[in-house]
């Protein structure tokens, strides 16, 4: 890709002139154009070219709406962030004339393109000299008299953009250039001149931004000599649209890392990113710097970018000898504690050797070295990674450790003092990787994966005995999957397997695979464990492998399984955070073995015995989760709330994806929708960092649903793909990937289609957990399903088998959903009685409940039976409700259905919206329906129906309206209505 310190493409692209790009340089800068990018230059074309944007584009004041005048946009970025592609690629948008893609191009009579020189900005109207034809800028001119007398030269066209005028580097342009293209943009005539100007805003660039800007441009200033510094607000306050291109993501640094023969791992991608502050010339220029084979080493220390590096250089020669010192201090010890927030600048003092002056420390925050973490500023941390690592590459490594070795007489955490130990020990020292690995082990022991992590990985590097170092690396990785890095446990996968053979060994490697979903792989691997295990001599890593078959039986949804692991886990080793897991998790398998009870009870206890920290998350999140399964869902809320936060000292990433999983489903339940998408939507892009890909369907199901309750059906799509399940996935994934179609498909009305997504859950895997009152709320819909697709017969035992199930166990809405579908059963017999009282009942059993949904899916359901057995005022009244109730939620597709069983139901009409005056309310329903599309079936499941009904009542209908088809009727639906 081309970067904005790419000169030479920079000329080729001036020299092109106006008069339109070639074919191989299109390709060429489509390809070099990174996807984020990319998206960002569509929505603008589409809004400029005045073709509709499906993405929401905004502008600084709100949705771009198409300028039928001139326009100014103006598109910022910071220095290195794909600014000068950007504006190049639209140019080239501007020149291309294929009309085969509206919308993808920008028609415009003529391209004019300016470059803002720093050397130029003291002088009026210099960056307008390039301009044809040539503005006369005399010395009393003024911009306004300037921008009239230039456009008095335009002669328009009357088809799109007469000019485009394109300015590079606006931040070193001259205050009249400027100010004279604004004031092209607000005269009113007949040419239409769209000005695009590229700025790149320095301001937050802070030590790096302004020295890195002058390596490019041959100044020290963010914004050029001559430009006022309040001129950037008034440009932007009168822009038409204000673009901020985004950061980079990984995706654009894959596509950049292939463009030059690489692929990356996925840690890597994602290290090098947050790495380089999301620039692309920053990630350019490592991707050139770092040898190929070095990707693949995990534990690569990446340098800072040339670029930065010697910005940050300059920096560090324009302070005093104090400020230099002092940074040096801060970056080594933030290197011995990068979890730390910020460093004591009394800490920093002593290993810098020199007093913390305010005028030291004052420069050090001026020059942007570092900043500030406190109000009191007493701790302080450097600018960021790239200030960091260039501040510690200019450090001779004989300086750095002397001074890591000072870090480790004054800190106090003991973890920080073996690091920076680690860091001053030129050799490998068993003594100290013996002593590492022990601080490792308290760690464990609290539930501080990350900590524990990091420790056993440089006890591993500092290790002299080959099995000792082995030990001690498998450690680690099994403390990054704990700490929720599946990423970088992954890296260190070959070494790994590479290894004898050990029960630990097996025990990690199954560990990963349970997370990463692969249930296969998992049995295999902890069934060797299991199987090399000495229970006498290794008790601990016994009960770790125990646990780990409780997190297996978790997952596949075997309650027995969980229980007996779980006693084993608890028996080895009582009291450890395997133990405490295991016995977290065990409670969940009671509970939905039906000892409930039972269950909550050893809990209250647990988190009366154990200490407040990282092991208690994993029972607080086990007592929410069953919480909501028993019928709490305010007391399931407070405690997945608690157990979603990941600041627990480095505890498990992994229980608080459980948590925000179920605070999602906690929030959708009692109304909450916009809480759920957003816990989802955070859950999601953990899940994906973390690499636990086991609970993603866990958490679109939420997202599926209620897209799809929106009417957004593009969405609800997307969401129920991104978490599909197969045959071969953990049973844990693929009911609530059953789940998400179902609810897409019985918000279509697509009533088989809900038999065919929960067709998996009906098979002998989910007897256990899966039908358990309360854990997973399928079976209402699924018998409703069969009752709508005429399968009485079937709903009539299906129900059977579950209403004893939640009669059994005392289930309060299980039984109230279940007694809603008894109530659909009941109106498809024709025993109206019989369905008003499990109608009735199912709304008692919900009313002292806060499941808002719930009650409004029975009501719908209600109205529905009312309106079939034509007690039409009663459907009305209880219809009413469910629409009330669904427009409160949001819930679209519902208001519109209830909308049409109001009009079906003929009982104040006046208030519904009428698509065909001359049929009669159950008439238009069944017509609006048919002409959308709907088959006799799908209109027979929506409106609660028979086949045969709606046959008759579409007969009556083409009479009445003329017609003799369907394809007819929805022409005549779409025909325009005359007065």
């Amino acid at each position: 890709m081309a970067t904005s310190a790419d000169p030479a493409s920079d000329r080729s692209h001036r020299a092109r002139g106006a008069g339109g790009a070639t074919g191989a340089y299109r390709d060429r800068v489509t390809r070099a154009l990174l996807p984020s990018l990319r998206r960002e230059l569509d929505r603008l074309v589409e809004v400029l070219s005045g073709v509709p944007s499906g993405n929401g584009t905004r502008g600084t004041h709100g949705p771009i709406q198409r300028s039928e005048g001139s326009s100014l946009v103006v598109v910022t970025a910071p220095s290195g962030g794909g600014l000068t592609t950007f504006l190049r690629t639209l140019g080239d948008r501007c020149e291309d004339r294929q009309e085969h893609d509206p919308g993808r191009h920008l028609e415009a009579a003529r391209v004019q393109h300016l470059v803002g020189l720093p050397w130029e900005g003291t002088e009026p109207g210099a960056t307008l000299g390039a301009l044809s034809p040539a503005p006369a800028v005399g010395s009393g001119g003024s911009p306004l008299a300037t921008a009239r007398s230039w456009l008095a030269g335009i002669e328009p066209t009357g088809d799109g953009w007469d000019v485009v005028v394109l300015l590079k580097d606006g931040q070193h342009a001259d205050p009249f250039t400027l100010r004279t293209l604004v004031s092209l943009t607000r005269q009113s005539g007949a040419a239409r001149v769209l000005v695009v100007v590229g700025w790149r805003e320095n301001g937050e660039d802070h030590a790096h931004a302004s020295p890195a800007a002058a390596d490019a441009t041959g100044t020290g200033t963010g914004t050029g000599t001559g430009t006022d510094e309040d001129l950037h607000d008034t440009l932007v306050a009168a822009a038409d649209h204000v673009v901020r291109l985004p950061p980079l993501e990984a995706a654009d640094v894959a596509v950049l890392a292939e463009q030059r023969g690489l692929t990356l791992p996925p840690l890597q991608l994602e290290r090098l990113l947050h790495h380089c502050g999301g620039r692309v010339r920053n990630v350019v220029e490592l991707l050139g710097v770092v040898a190929p084979e070095d990707w693949h080493e995990p534990q690569l220390v990446l340098p800072a970018p040339p670029t930065a590096a010697r910005a940050t250089r300059a920096v560090l020669r324009s302070v005093d000898e104090d400020a230099r010192r002092l940074v040096g201090a801060v970056a080594v010890l933030e290197r011995g504690d990068p979890r730390a927030h910020g460093v004591p600048l009394g800490d920093a003092g002593r290993i810098g050797g020199v007093d913390v002056t305010a005028a030291a420390l004052e420069e050090a925050l001026r020059a942007g070295l570092l900043r500030r973490v406190d109000e009191l500023g007493r701790r302080v941390r450097t600018q960021d990674a790239l200030v960091r690592q260039a501040v510690l590459d200019e450090i001779a490594f004989a300086d750095r450790a002397r001074l890591h070795a000072r870090a480790g007489g004054v800190v106090e955490d003991a973890a920080s003092v073996l690091r920076h130990r680690w860091f001053a020990a030129p050799d490998p020292d068993e003594a100290l990787a013996a002593e590492l690995e022990a601080e490792a082990s308290r760690h464990a022991r609290t539930g501080a994966w990350a900590v524990a992590a990091d420790l056993l990985l440089l006890g591993s590097r500092a290790s002299t005995d080959p099995e000792a170092g082995a030990r001690r690396l498998v450690g680690a990785v099994d403390a990054l999957i704990g700490a929720g890095d599946v990423p970088q446990a992954m890296q260190f996968v070959p070494d790994v397997e590479t290894l004898r053979e050990t029960a630990l060994r097996n025990a990690v490697l199954g560990y990963l695979a349970v997370v990463r979903g692969r249930p296969a792989e998992a049995e295999h691997k902890l069934g060797r464990a299991w199987d090399l295990v000495n229970l006498r001599r290794e008790p601990d890593t016994a009960a770790l492998i125990a646990q780990r078959r409780v997190l297996h039986g978790l997952a596949r949804c075997r309650p027995r399984e969980v229980v007996e692991w779980g006693d084993r886990a608890v028996e080895l080793a009582p009291g450890t955070p395997a133990a405490v897991e295991a016995a977290a998790i065990r409670g969940l398998a009671l509970g939905a073995e039906g000892s409930v009870d039972e269950a909550l009870e050893d809990y209250r206890l647990m988190l009366d015995r154990l200490p407040h920290g990282p092991v208690t998350q994993r029972v607080v999140m086990a007592s929410g989760w069953l919480h909501l399964a028993s019928d709490d869902p305010d007391r399931a809320r407070e405690e997945l709330e608690l157990a979603s936060s990941t600041d627990h000292g480095g505890g498990s990433v992994r229980i608080a994806l459980w948590a925000r999983a179920w605070l999602a489903r906690v929030q959708f339940l009692t109304g909450d929708w916009s809480d759920a998408m957003g816990t989802a939507a955070a859950g999601l892009d953990l899940a994906h960092r973390s690499g636990i890909s086991l609970l993603v369907p866990l958490m679109e199901w939420t997202r599926t649903q209620v897209y799809a309750l929106r009417g957004d059906w593009d969405s609800a799509e997307r969401c129920a793909r991104a978490g599909d399940a197969g045959a071969r996935d953990y049973e844990v994934m693929r009911a609530p990937a059953a789940l998400g179609r179902a609810a897409l498909c019985e918000a279509r009305a697509d009533y088989p289609g809900v038999l065919r997504a929960l067709a998996p859950l009906t098979q002998p895997w989910a007897r256990g957990w899966v039908d358990a009152p309360g854990f997973w709320p399928w079976a209402d819909v699924h018998a409703n399903a069969l009752v709508l697709t005429g399968r009485v017969d079937d709903a009539d035992a299906f129900l059977v088998r579950h209403e004893q199930r939640a009669a059994a166990s005392g289930h309060v809405s299980a039984s109230a959903r279940l007694c809603g579908a008894r109530g659909r059963w009941h109106g498809a017999r024709g025993d109206l009685d019989a369905a008003r009282e499990s109608f009735d009942r199912a709304l008692a059993l919900l009313e002292p409940l806060p499941l808002t949904y719930d009650r409004a899916r029975v009501c719908f359901a209600y109205g529905q039976t009312l309106r079939r057995a034509g007690r039409r005022a009663q459907a009305d009244a209880v219809i009413s409700v469910a629409r009330e109730s669904y427009a409160a939620l949001g819930a679209r597709t519902y208001v519109e259905r209830c909308d049409r069983e109001l009009a079906a139901g003929g009982v104040n009409v006046l208030r519904v919206h009428r698509e065909f005056d001359e049929l009669t309310p159950q008439e238009e329903a069944v017509a609006t329906l048919v002409a959308r599309g709907r088959t006799n079936r799908e209109v027979a499941a929506e409106l609660f129906l028979s086949v045969k009904t709606v046959q008759y009542h579409l007969t009556r209908t083409y009479a009445k309206l003329g017609v003799r088809s369907r394809s007819e009727l929805a022409a005549l639906r779409s025909a325009p209505t005359t007065e």
